[in-house]
């Protein structure tokens, strides 16, 4: 069974404790336990516990010889923690993931399919400049890409 799609744009303020409320929308759409690592280009991610099984059983296709799986486990894996959330939907945000994502008072929380990004607002806003200015040389790479 295809999981529902993650999608979405949304805004969120850290609380003085560190308590980041994860949307109502993505909310409805992530199932069970979850799950919160680093991700890359200095976002954090968030899966539910499928979408988390589904994640390690790509990254582990290639044999644990190959340097870049072992550092791909490092990076992902080893920063990876369970949260749970409050009654209001909220969820602490580990210490050493803010500080990864330099998360300092606001976040963006991107649907983005099969997981969620969330970024600490100021680098969402650089990178959303980037991709807007950098759009269609973007789409071009990606169609050569399937091309060949």
């Amino acid at each position: 069974m295809t999981p529902p799609m993650l999608k979405g744009e949304f805004n969120v303020k850290l609380t003085d404790k560190n308590r980041l409320a994860l949307p109502a929308e993505i909310r409805k759409e992530l199932k069970g336990k979850y799950v919160i690592s680093r991700g890359y280009e200095g976002c954090l991610i968030l899966l539910d516990e499928m979408r988390w099984e589904k994640l390690i059983k790509l990254i582990t296709i290639e044999p644990i010889l190959n340097l870049s799986v072992r550092d791909t486990y490092r990076f992902i894996i080893g920063g990876a923690e369970d949260i749970d959330l409050d009654k209001q939907g909220r969820f602490v945000l580990p210490e050493s993931l803010r500080i990864y994502a330099q998360i300092k008072t606001e976040a963006t929380f991107l649907g983005i399919s099969e997981w969620v990004e969330i970024w600490s607002q100021e680098s969402w806003k650089k990178k959303l400049a980037y991709l807007q200015q950098n759009a269609a040389d973007i789409a071009e790479k990606l169609l050569k890409t399937n091309e060949k």
